[in-house]
């Protein structure tokens, strides 16, 4: 699920996107953070189709293996264990599944390749050996075997990970939180009734953290000259075309949290932003970044502009 660093990051990249085009329409780049969100989903969505195209591809491997010119005995009888496996029946039975595959359009079928390479890669694993021999049916245990699927054969696949970063231009860094969703949802699925079992959801309160990203973007642009001049009469000695636009882009985000979200603790607005720029600018971006919002918030308060609602919200 998404927790505030990561829609700090795709108000960052709305941001970053924005500054560098011509055309300023604030309401065009607001719907555009809104679809980045929902790519999320779309993703965690796409991912789960996949799992259930695995799981179909046992049933094709095993009518290929019997038709064999010379077929085995073992091709005879090959085990389909997987394309019964609870787990799978019970995602397709799911009605909010059912409507999001459809919102989405989703199907693999474009690249039928990707359910036939991870089952070959999977069919000589001896987690799936041992998966087949398990006489237990029960519910626990037949995630796990999906589990494995996608931690021990998508995740680590360069030709299966490079098909999502082809669709999803985000994957390298949304993969986070849409992994974090699939481990929500095997948490989530405990009936065997299906409309007892949820998805997972974008975020925990998305009413909230919608208003939350809109409201961070349309008030770092509409202070971006103010915010400017901060960073300006901190950085004098610095040569301004030096200092990376993401770098920036982020403190503008921290002096919008810290003079115009009353409820954020000036602590976590300020860790939040440092630990951003170690992920997402230079190598020294952090020490530079925590080194003049330290100067420009010590501004601010003496001027009076942060008003935290809470105690302890401001040290």
């Amino acid at each position: 699920m998404l927790n505030r660093r990561h829609l700090r990051v795709k108000v960052l990249q709305a941001l970053y996107a924005y500054h560098q085009s011509e055309e300023k329409t604030i309401k065009e780049f607001q719907k555009g953070l809104l679809e980045s969100v929902d790519e999320v989903y779309e993703m965690y969505i796409w991912l789960l189709a996949l799992l259930t195209d695995v799981s179909d591809y046992v049933l094709t491997d095993a009518d290929e293996r019997a038709n064999k010119y010379l077929p085995s005995e073992s091709d005879l009888n090959a085990n389909t264990k997987l394309a019964g496996n609870k787990f799978i029946a019970l995602l397709r039975e799911n009605a909010d599944y059912q409507g999001n595959v459809k919102k989405y359009k989703v199907s693999w079928s474009f690249d039928p390749e990707v359910a036939k390479n991870i089952f070959n890669i999977l069919k000589t694993a001896p987690e799936y050996e041992a998966y087949l021999n398990n006489p237990e049916t029960d519910l626990r245990a037949e995630k796990e075997i999906i589990k494995y699927i996608y931690k021990k054969i998508i995740r680590v696949t360069p030709s299966i990970e490079q098909v999502f970063e082809e669709k999803f231009i985000n994957w390298p860094v949304d993969k986070e939180v849409m992994e974090a969703m699939l481990a929500k949802t095997f948490s989530n699925f405990q009936s065997e009734n299906p409309s007892a079992n949820k998805l997972a959801q974008i975020s925990p309160a998305w009413s909230e953290d919608r208003e939350y990203i809109l409201d961070l973007f349309g008030r770092t642009i509409a202070f971006d000259e103010e915010y400017q001049q901060y960073i300006s009469e901190k950085t004098q000695n610095w040569d301004a075309e030096r200092i990376a636009i993401i770098d920036v882009l982020l403190m503008k985000m921290a002096i919008a949290e810290l003079v115009h979200f009353p409820s954020i603790p000036v602590k976590v607005t300020m860790n939040e932003y440092i630990e951003i720029a170690k992920e997402f600018s230079t190598p020294k971006s952090n020490f530079f970044i925590n080194g003049i919002l330290d100067k420009i918030l010590a501004d601010l308060k003496a001027a009076g502009k942060i008003r935290k609602a809470g105690r302890g919200l401001i040290e």
